[in-house]
C-alpha cells in the first residue's frame, strides 16, 4: 500500500475510456469499509456517470474541467443525521454496548458531539468522511485508476454557488441532513508519461518522536 501512496498524484486529464462498473464498486467498497469514530459511519456516496449531472457538478466546482471530463465522479456526503439519538444508539448497540454504557456515552460531550451543538457535529462528520475519501483514492490507485479530490465547490461550508448547489440537491434527491463535502473525479490518466513530482514537506518537519521537534537524528 505504501507504493500506491508514493506513486499516487492528483490527475486532472483523463482519456475517454469508461471505468468498469465492477471497479467503481471496489472503490466505493473501500470507502464503505473505512474506519470511523465509534463506528458511526456518517457518510453516503453517490457515483455519477451521467454527463448532464457532471456538467452541473463542474459548474458547482467553479468550472474545474476534470469534473465534467472524468469517467465517474463520486460525491462524498457528510451525514450529520448519523448522530441522531436513535441512529447513534443503534450503532452503539451493534458494538455490544449495554444500555448503561450507552446512557453514559449520551451524557459525555466528548463522546457525543451533539451535546456541543451543530457546528461540532459537522466538524466531526467531515473529519470522519476524510478517512473514507483516502480509502477510495488509494483503492483507485491500486486499480490503475487516476483520481483528484475536489474540495473547492459550493456547499454549506463555502456558502458559494448556492443556486447550483440547490439544483444538485434537488436533482439527486440529497436528504436534508446530508451535505456534499467533496467529490472524487475518476478516470484513466491521459498523460501517463508525464512525471509528476510529489511536493511534500521534509519528514523531520512534520514528524517528531516523544516530543515536538525531536527527531531520530
Amino acid at each position: 500500500m505504501l507504493k500506491a501512496i508514493v506513486e499516487r498524484s492528483s490527475i486532472r486529464r483523463y482519456t475517454d475510456e469508461v471505468i468498469k462498473q465492477e471497479d467503481i464498486q471496489k472503490i466505493l467498497e473501500a470507502g464503505r469499509l473505512a474506519p470511523s469514530w465509534m463506528n458511526v459511519q456518517p457518510w453516503h456516496f453517490i457515483s455519477i456517470q451521467n454527463q448532464e449531472t457532471k456538467d452541473l457538478l463542474c459548474a458547482l466546482s467553479f468550472g474545474q474541467k476534470q469534473v465534467k471530463n472524468a469517467s465517474h465522479v463520486i460525491l462524498c456526503l457528510a451525514d450529520v443525521g448519523a448522530w441522531d439519538d436513535a441512529k447513534f444508539r443503534k450503532v452503539l448497540q451493534g458494538r455490544g454496548n449495554t444500555d448503561e454504557q450507552i446512557d453514559a456515552i449520551f451524557q459525555n460531550d466528548t463522546l457525543y458531539p451533539k451535546l456541543k451543538g451543530d457546528e461540532k457535529v459537522l466538524l466531526r462528520t467531515v473529519e470522519q468522511c476524510s478517512y473514507a475519501i483516502s480509502h477510495m483514492i488509494l483503492e483507485a490507485e491500486n486499480l490503475g485508476i487516476s483520481s483528484c479530490i475536489i474540495g473547492a465547490l459550493g456547499n454549506e461550508l463555502t456558502e458559494s454557488n448556492q443556486e447550483i448547489y440547490t439544483q444538485i440537491r434537488e436533482k439527486l434527491g440529497i436528504p436534508s441532513k446530508m451535505y456534499l463535502m467533496s467529490m472524487i473525479t475518476l478516470g484513466y490518466n491521459a498523460n501517463p508519461e508525464l512525471e509528476i513530482k510529489k511536493l511534500r514537506k521534509d519528514f523531520n518537519e512534520v514528524v517528531s518522536f516523544e516530543k515536538f521537534g525531536q527527531t531520530l537524528n
